[in-house]
This record gives structure tokens, sequence and C-alpha cells, in this order.
């Protein structure tokens, strides 16, 4: 069973040097992949690229680029693709991605399928894409939320990545959606260690990801106390993680925010 991280493009060199840092770290655990995320608008696109170079050629690990389509045109997104099959990259991951202030035309691509379905017909390359257990906040229902993600994998998708979560029937719901909906690729469970209680607060209330009332009871509890947060959210984290794990999570995907210390303590929490 192989995991991921996820970092994102450093916007200085005092970030870099975090982000080196943190590779570093984690590469002992074993990833499989780190993903590195590209902006709304492709607003880190250089950013995205130098440093999914830097992780392949100064690591030797294998980097998967985010491509988000919102705002793209045909010809730009071959570019791209032309530019990362050069480098020898054997995945992407598949986003529609928000449209930016100010930005009224989504541009060729309307929907994340429709990305995908363009990568399938490029050629080259296991496309990921991303899946909501808790629905994605601008879906008109479950049903169509969970329409459009067999839309994704009806084009061509590889394996679907979840959106972090803290409730773990979210994720086993949707899981069983998909079978019903005969979906059988890997549903990879996105992990987002709880390193600063308040900096996630404000994350989910942006992504629709809900807190359970315990979860947040327990960590309003050591408000004023930071170093109890962080212990409590490993030991929450580890124990979501083991529960799917059994229950046949395929693998697991962490969020790092370009930090190994979270991420390296839930991970040997489960003897991966």
């Amino acid at each position: 069973m192989a995991h991921s991280v996820e970092f994102f493009p450093p916007k200085n060199a005092a970030g870099e040097e975090r982000l080196r840092e943190a590779i570093t770290a984690l590469l002992p655990l074993g990833p499989e992949y780190a993903s590195v995320t590209f902006g709304a608008g492709g607003s880190t696109r250089e950013r995205t690229f130098v440093t999914v170079a830097m992780i392949r050629q100064d690591y030797d690990l294998e980097a998967v680029p985010h491509l988000s389509c919102i705002g793209s045109t045909e010809a730009g997104i071959r570019e791209i693709l032309g530019d990362y099959q050069k480098q020898g990259i054997r995945r992407i991951v598949a986003l529609r991605g928000d449209l930016p202030e100010g930005m009224e035309n989504p541009g060729h691509f309307q929907h994340a399928a429709d990305l995908v379905a363009f990568i399938r017909h490029f050629g080259g390359f296991d496309v990921y894409v991303a899946g909501y257990p808790e629905i994605h906040p601008r879906a008109t229902s479950a049903r169509d939320d969970v329409a459009h993600l067999v839309s994704k994998v009806q084009a061509g998708a590889d394996a679907i990545i979840t959106q972090y979560f803290f409730n773990p029937d979210a994720y086993l719901q949707l899981r069983d959606d998909l079978q019903r909906q005969g979906v059988d690729v890997p549903v990879v469970v996105g992990v987002m260690p709880i390193t600063n209680f308040e900096q996630i607060s404000r994350f989910s209330a942006m992504c629709g990801a809900d807190i359970p009332q315990y979860v947040r009871r327990r960590m309003e509890a050591y408000a004023n106390d930071p170093q109890s947060q962080y212990q409590l959210g490993i030991e929450l984290l580890s124990r979501q993680c083991q529960l799917l794990l059994r229950e046949g999570a395929p693998s697991l995907h962490f969020y790092t925010l370009n930090q190994a210390e979270a991420t390296t303590a839930i991970w040997r929490n489960l003897g991966l």
C-alpha cells in the first residue's frame, strides 16, 4: 500500500527552504509521489513548473502536478501537457479550479470532466481527480455532486483523491455511492493534519469541510495550549486513518502545507 504527500509552490526563498526541509524529512517515509498544487486560473503556473522540476531532480521523488483548466484554452493546456511529457511526468491531478475574482468567462473547459477527456485524448498520463465526501460547496445536491464525480471517471480518470474531512462516515458513504454507480477506481483518502486549529477552521469554512462538534469542542478546550491542540490533532487523525484503512481505503494522501512533523507523526502512528 503506497501513500503520498502534497506540497504547494513556495513564493520566495524562505518558503523554498521550508519546503526543502519538509521534503528531506518526509523522504525516509517512502511516499509514492508528491503532488504540487496549481493556483486558481493558473496563478502559480510557473512556480508549479519550477517546484515539480526541483522535486524530481533534487530528490528523486515522483512529482505529480495539479492542472486547473478554468480560464484556459485548448492550446494552453496542450502546451503544458507537452512540457510535462518532455519532462517525463507520468501523472496529472486534473481540476476545474475556482473562477478567479473578476474573471467572467471560464474558458474552453467548463468542467473537470472536459479536462480529463482532453488529457486522456492527448495521451501519456494517468489522470487523478478530486472528490468531495461532504459534497462540493457549489453542488446543487448530493446526487448531482456524485454524478459529476462519476462523469470524471467516465471521461477517463484513473483515481480519485478526496478533499480532507474529519467524519469517516462521509468517506464511506461516498465510496458506497460510487460503487453503486459502477465506479471501481481507487478513492484515495485526503488527510489534513490539524497543526493550527484556527487555520484549519478557516480552510474548512471555505471548502465546505465539516468539523464535528466533538472535535471543535475538544480543540476549543485547549485554545490557549497550542501544543495540546497539536497532540490532540495527531491522535484524532491517526485514529481516523486507522479506521479507514481497516475499512479498505486504498491509500492516504497527506496535505502537508509544506510541513513534515504532523504528517510524519501520523504516518508512524499507523506503522506505514
